[in-house]
């Protein structure tokens, strides 16, 4: 009680407690050299022996009122997304040039203010690494196969070609990402109220998220279908929406390192094919890996392979670190 006073002292009911206890390295083991069955009837007794002023227990989620402007925020990107698409289709030349940065200054705008607010949100969570991560992976969604084909092909020899197909599915994307994560924070606080063990919650827990991220790859897909499918977005997609669940769910630091790690690889990959048409002895092998990649299935394969994989470490990572209590409390 003494060394956890200030924490007792500030929960507003026992979860918080357990939660707190449970990031410290507690565990029902723990609990039991205090006689308690488990870390939540330990969190109970403590909560109920350290005075605290009056407070009431915190809602599951939102209040209905309170979702519009987070529900509007997330239906921007879309919006931006085609209303852009449609502006160049009826432009050309220096028009359409003008067009397209005011709608990618646009875009990142409404993309920014999603995040900012509703269950995607993580302020002070997101540095500034990331969000350069996170931009040249989307622009490599865009124009990296087609930078790499040139590449490969003893270029690029002036402008290469570019595919906005991906943007805009991506960008529709974010209105179900919000959804999913807000139904997942939702369900996993009311189970954690309902819990009174932590290796129950941590089960059910874990199914939610392998569930939540199913319904989010599902309308994923089904948006690139409707927008020009494209694998490599369906593999980033995953990826942003695990990074950004981790980050809002406090383990900021593992998204970042998988973007990093999958933007990295995909500049890697350009990179060793124009480092091996440097005349130095060895460095024509540098180019063996990406383009035995590219002979069998195509440049498109590069994305999915990086930003598949970063996104498959990324779940395995997050069945742990999201099964916790701790990941479920009230900022």
């Amino acid at each position: 009680m003494h060394r956890h006073r200030e924490l007792c002292e500030r929960a507003v009911d026992p979860l918080e407690i357990a939660a707190g206890l449970e990031a410290e390295g507690f565990t029902d083991r723990t609990a039991a050299r205090y006689r308690h069955r488990d870390v939540f009837s330990l969190a109970e007794e403590l909560y109920a022996r350290v005075p605290r002023g009056g407070a009431t227990v915190p809602p599951a989620g939102p209040a209905p009122g309170a979702r519009t402007p987070w529900v509007l925020a997330a239906l921007a990107p879309g919006g931006v997304a085609a209303l852009t698409g449609l502006a160049l289709g009826l432009t050309e030349g220096t028009a359409r040039l003008a067009t397209a940065s005011a709608g990618a200054l646009a875009l990142a705008v409404a993309v920014s203010a999603a995040v900012r607010r509703g269950p995607l949100r993580a302020e002070g969570r997101t540095g500034p690494a990331a969000s350069l991560w996170t931009l040249w992976l989307v622009a490599y969604a865009a124009g990296g196969d087609g930078l790499l084909a040139e590449v490969l092909t003893g270029g690029p020899d002036g402008t290469w070609p570019v595919t906005t197909a991906p943007l805009l599915g991506l960008a529709l994307s974010v209105a179900p990402a919000a959804w999913c994560a807000y139904l997942f924070a939702t369900v996993a606080r009311r189970r954690l109220a309902d819990s009174r063990g932590v290796a129950d919650f941590a089960a059910a827990t874990r199914l939610l998220l392998l569930r939540t991220v199913a319904l989010h790859l599902l309308a994923l897909t089904a948006l690139l279908v409707l927008t020009g499918f494209a694998p490599g977005a369906l593999a980033l997609g995953a990826l942003l929406f695990l990074a950004r669940l981790l980050t809002v769910h406090g383990s900021a630091e593992a998204a970042a390192s998988a973007l990093a790690a999958a933007g990295a690889a995909e500049a890697l990959a350009v990179a060793s094919v124009l480092a091996a048409r440097l005349p130095l002895p060895g460095f024509d092998a540098l180019a063996v890996p990406v383009r035995a990649v590219t002979d069998t299935w195509g440049p498109g394969a590069v994305p999915v392979l990086v930003c598949g994989a970063a996104a498959l470490g990324l779940l395995a990572h997050a069945t742990g670190a999201l099964s916790r209590a701790s990941a479920h409390t009230t900022p």
